[in-house]
């Protein structure tokens, strides 16, 4: 079955589950016991909260949630180290950095003021905003996610939280440190068109060939070639996206490099070509957009 991020078609924020087989047979959380639905490749869809992890913190609208794995069935503590390569906590990275939306579900909790009384219940979409490595309570290093509500949906309340107590990962250090690994990202835009074209070149970056490698995977930005929204109204489609690094990504939003008709990089401050974009197979750029693009930064207009 294929991974759906965002809502699921019938079921309503605020909808509300007997067990995890209902909310598995209602398609928003698949696994039956794990916490994190997600692979390092795909992304995570969907995360349930129902302080399983001692170190959980439910502000709300944020909510600081640790990563699986290093737990006692039997006493739910923490027993040893987590890492990021287990698929859940890969899954979460990935999503951080494609953008993707994730379900959050809430369930019983007498600690925390915003769980259901009963059951689980889905309480929208979040993103994930960044992770840290940090010392849990139990002594051990664990992965923290800071997840925050997706705007258009009714607000909760929130204090916005801080990760302390960070481990040096490079050192056998025994204690709590300064924060020294986390990674923030901004918001990217992403769209399964994104998806499929960063998927054609791997990750590396049509104008430089650079691919970034990240504790979750490569890393790549999708860009538009004829900008979405007014006034420029590009479509979102494979014809109309490149897959590149985030430096040449600024560089060509920013009109500091632009391509010809026959896809050579121009350096706008020399006018000279420095390259050929790469362009693989299954890859076709429409020159209309391309056209359009070059006209924003050349004549300082573009046709509408």
């Amino acid at each position: 079955m294929a991974r759906i991020f965002g809502h699921i078609q019938a079921q309503r924020v605020g909808s509300t589950y007997v067990n995890r087989r209902a909310l598995h047979d209602a398609g928003v959380h698949a696994p039956l016991q794990a916490g994190i639905s997600g692979t390092g490749k795909d992304g995570a869809d969907s995360i349930v909260v129902s302080g399983g992890y001692v170190d959980d913190e439910d502000y709300g609208d944020i909510i600081v949630y640790t990563g699986h794995g290093g737990r006692d069935a039997d006493t739910g503590r923490q027993v040893r180290d987590q890492e990021l390569s287990d698929p859940g906590n890969a899954g979460l990275v990935r999503s951080e950095l494609e953008g993707l939306p994730v379900r959050v579900v809430r369930g019983r909790n007498a600690a925390s003021p915003y769980a259901p009384a009963s059951g689980l219940r889905y309480d929208g979409l979040f993103r994930v905003e960044s992770h840290a490595a940090r010392v849990g309570i139990d002594g051990f290093r664990i992965w923290q996610f800071t997840l925050v509500k997706i705007p258009d949906e009714a607000p909760t309340t929130a204090t916005p939280p801080p990760l302390q107590g960070a481990i040096d990962m490079g050192t056998n250090a025994p204690g709590p440190a300064s924060v020294i690994e986390t990674v923030i990202q901004r918001i990217v835009r992403s769209s399964k068109v994104v998806q499929q074209v960063k998927a054609w070149y791997n990750h590396e970056c049509q104008v430089c060939g650079l691919a970034i490698e990240v504790a979750g995977g490569r890393y790549s930005e999708g860009a538009h070639i004829q900008a979405l929204g007014r006034p420029h109204r590009g479509p979102d489609i494979v014809e109309n996206v490149l897959c590149l690094c985030p430096n040449d990504h600024v560089r060509f939003d920013s009109g500091a490099i632009y391509l010809s008709d026959d896809l050579k990089v121009i350096d706008a401050r020399t006018g000279q070509t420095t390259g050929a974009l790469t362009v693989n197979r299954p890859h076709r750029i429409d020159p209309q957009y391309v056209a359009h693009h070059r006209a924003r930064w050349t004549t300082g207009t573009a046709r509408e």
